[in-house]
């Protein structure tokens, strides 16, 4: 590779001036800009060159990914897509993968005052100088980070400004499930998993890349690929979402979620971060998918079918992982990892790597029971004394109409479990704002904890309270959200409820909790909201300390828009929504009957082990019960 100042300059700003810094993975030298990292707060998150990253020669590239995760290299750094991606792309021939990330305040300041453009981690190449940006977009309030990386990467914000000069902007991730909202500022969304499309996509990319309306048309003929400008929407007098209609036979009526059918070996050889990440852990996907039905859950929804890697392979990848990274602690990730079968044996399994590693092991998101505190107690290099897990509700009402089927009894025999085994310290869960929720249901929040402070006097109890948003494709999509007004009223009933010294609670901020529940079930029309918020200087929306609420309430006011028509309005179920073209695998009539057995106070049982729920799933899977041999 050589020096990047004699790399061929194409967007009009001037030339960043480098000094000395050694790219070991491509034993040669580029450099830093010194004046801009002076300026910053922990530069680390922009120097790159960490161990595992991986720089390639730009010029014998053909095709040149940027990849991005919209938020602060410390959160980025623990996406679980981005590993994926970039082993993926670095291993095809003739493609280039390097990352780029939301910059911090300070950094995008320092950009613009000295008038650079925002560059990659890798190659330190400005993001116009690429083929394509990817975006991941796993939050709603990372939506206006997106437009802070456009800008700063020297690209039109909006898609339609952009010319066959400018970059491909794609976006995948779970929020593509309704890609409307940011729908004006990504040229097309791949919806589902990238490791069962991408390389079509990736084929259509070098075929069409020097004729971006050929590009397009192709690209929207590959399943799981929505090109947003191939389609119209429309709105009735009163302003209400209608329809979004193709705009010719280029552009299918419905997208379909790609849907890998085995899981694919995972990333054995991520870039180990400079700096303490949010998950400062190795992870191995143990499973993909859940098939509790949880009814307020869009991922235990949009991530099925249940997909096992089997326990050699686990084994076999966590050897690896902690050859090439040094982890101190390996985390077995899961929707339900209590469900992994034989996951005593994969915890035996793993057992003499951890000794001889000197490595701990987590599994998060196990379920409610005393198997689970046993299972914990099991894991070797286990540190602390914390128990986490999540009843959503307190009344046993309440957790069957939300199919969170915990029963008292698995409360109580849990707690007894961890009285026996010492445990100091618990994390409790819940929801408010639940459909069928009543005042008792609140009330009932307070009382189970204050049982639970009684059964176990040596505990020390932290009880958070979010708000539900109630997300597409799941049984909730329907319904409306609480209030401020409501919610404060609740929260007043847990604080009254809730005076022991012992329990610490927390409750949610109902603006993030609107904005969100907006965001996520909106029509095209947000897309102008989004860029207002941004230009009032929203940033890091999903950062207590950076949320502006006010921006927000302004940027709909300004486009003759309410929140809380998007928020806190329920929807009939004849009703048009705006992602109704994107067709999940779940059904629109299975998550309707799942609403009316909400509403009912009726569980669903788990297809794994009882009968097929007829989701929706069994006609292109199999069923959402699928798993790999897991001996």
């Amino acid at each position: 590779m050589e020096a990047v100042n004699a790399l061929p300059h194409r967007t009009g700003l001037p030339r960043i001036e480098w000094s000395a810094f050694t790219d070991y993975n491509a034993a040669t030298t580029v450099s830093i800009p010194d004046s801009i990292f002076h300026r910053v707060a922990r530069p680390a998150r922009y120097t790159g060159n960490e161990w595992n990253s991986i720089t390639s020669r730009w010029e014998s590239a053909t095709l040149r990914f940027a990849l991005c995760y919209p938020d602060a290299y410390e959160v980025a750094m623990s996406n679980l897509a981005l590993p994926i991606l970039y082993q993926a792309l670095n291993s095809t021939p003739g493609v280039l993968a390097e990352r780029v990330f939301a910059p911090w305040a300070d950094m995008e300041k320092a950009l613009r005052a000295s008038n650079l453009h925002l560059f990659s981690l890798e190659s330190r190449h400005s993001l116009s100088e690429f083929d394509v940006v990817a975006f991941s977009l796993g939050y709603e309030l990372t939506y206006t980070n997106v437009l802070t990386v456009l800008d700063l990467g020297g690209i039109p914000l909006l898609r339609r400004e952009r010319t066959q000069s400018h970059p491909l902007v794609i976006a995948g991730g779970s929020c593509t499930v309704n890609p409307e909202p940011m729908a004006d500022f990504i040229d097309l969304f791949f919806i589902g998993e990238a490791e069962e499309g991408l390389s079509e996509l990736v084929q259509v990319l070098l075929a069409y890349k020097d004729d971006r309306p050929r590009l397009l048309s192709a690209a929207a003929a590959i399943p799981g690929v929505y090109v947003p400008s191939l389609y119209e929407p429309h709105y009735d007098v009163g302003g209400s979402f209608v329809a979004l209609e193709p705009r010719n036979s280029d552009a299918p009526p419905v997208v379909s979620r790609r849907i890998v059918s085995h899981l694919p070996p995972p990333p054995t050889r991520p870039i180990v971060p400079f700096l303490e990440s949010v998950h400062d852990y190795g992870s191995i996907e143990i499973q993909r998918g859940c098939t509790r039905g949880c009814r307020f859950c869009q991922a235990g929804m949009i991530y099925r079918p249940v997909r096992t890697r089997s326990r050699q392979e686990v084994v076999d990848a966590c050897e690896q992982l902690a050859r090439n990274c040094g982890h101190s602690e390996l985390s077995l990730l899961s929707l339900s990892s209590s469900d992994y079968p034989q996951i005593e044996e994969l915890v035996s399994d793993l057992a003499p790597l951890c000794r001889r590693e000197n490595i701990s092991l987590s599994l998060p998101s196990l379920r409610l029971g005393p198997e689970s505190v046993r299972l914990l107690e099991a894991l070797p290099g286990r540190r602390g004394g914390s128990f986490t897990f999540a009843p959503e509700a307190g009344t046993e009402r309440l957790r069957r109409a939300i199919n969170k089927n915990v029963t008292e009894d698995d409360i109580f025999s849990t707690l007894e479990a961890l009285r026996e085994g010492g445990w100091t310290k618990l994390k409790l869960y819940f929801m408010i704002g639940l459909p069928t929720e009543t005042e008792e249901d609140v009330e009932g929040i307070a009382s189970l904890v204050r049982r639970v402070a009684a059964f176990d006097q040596g505990l020390r109890l932290n009880v958070g309270v979010s708000l539900l948003v109630p997300k597409p494709h799941t049984p909730c999509q329907w319904g409306a959200q609480d209030d401020s007004e409501v919610v404060d009223s609740k929260v007043g009933i847990l604080k009254r409820g809730l005076r022991n010294g012992r329990v610490k609670l927390s409750w949610p901020d109902t603006g993030v909790s609107q904005l969100e529940a907006a965001l996520s079930r909106g029509d095209r029309r947000l897309g102008q909201v989004i860029l207002r918020a941004w230009q009032l200087g929203s940033r890091f929306d999903a950062w207590g300390e950076c949320f502006t609420f006010d921006n927000w309430l302004q940027a709909f006011a300004a486009c003759g828009l309410r929140i809380e028509d998007y928020a806190n309005r329920a929807r009939d179920r004849g009703e048009a929504l705006p992602w109704s073209h994107v067709d999940t695998g779940v059904s629109q009539h299975y998550l309707a009957a799942e609403y009316h057995r909400m509403q009912q106070g009726q569980p669903t049982l788990d297809c794994r082990t009882e009968s097929c729920n007829a989701c929706g799933l069994q006609s292109r899977t199999g069923g959402c019960a699928q798993a790999a041999t897991t001996t």
